[in-house]
């Protein structure tokens, strides 16, 4: 082999031991910026659903609210407002929302609210019972408020 063939080869050597690391830095940031896409389209479509919630359960409560003829409907917009509106449909002691900011005490209280909010509109109790239920409690504000 010719000297000049060596020095070749050596220099592509070099350069492939250089580059290397760098291309393998450069494919490692290319994955996390696909994973970064990934998850910052995750959080947006989280977001969407969560807000759909939202004003799905603002419009039932403030539902709810005027055909109990309770004042203040609009309080269905704000949050924690929107507790106070729910005692007032169920006609319970406005301090009852304290007990919504108590852990496991506020599971139980939010039951009893939305069994007497099915009373008041004229449901049997038991509907306030499915708000425990997976997937069912998004369905039962919307009979409430809507169901002759």
């Amino acid at each position: 082999m010719k000297a000049r063939t060596r020095v070749v080869y050596g220099l592509g050597l070099l350069a492939l031991l250089v580059l290397s690391p760098i291309g393998r830095a450069l494919a490692q940031d290319n994955n996390s910026i696909a994973a970064a896409g990934l998850g910052a389209g995750m959080i947006m479509v989280f977001l969407v659903f969560a807000a759909a919630c939202y004003v799905y359960m603002a419009l039932a409560l403030q539902t709810i609210a005027d055909k109990t003829k309770t004042e203040n409907s609009w309080l269905a917009w704000i949050p924690i407002a929107n507790m106070v509106l729910m005692l007032n449909v169920a006609k319970k002691p406005i301090w009852w929302i304290v007990l919504f900011f108590i852990p496991v005490v506020n599971i139980i209280f939010i039951i009893i609210v939305w069994m007497a909010m099915a009373e008041a509109r004229g449901k049997p109790s038991w509907w306030g019972i499915l708000m425990i239920v997976p997937v069912v409690n998004l369905i039962t504000p919307g009979v409430l408020a809507w169901a002759d």
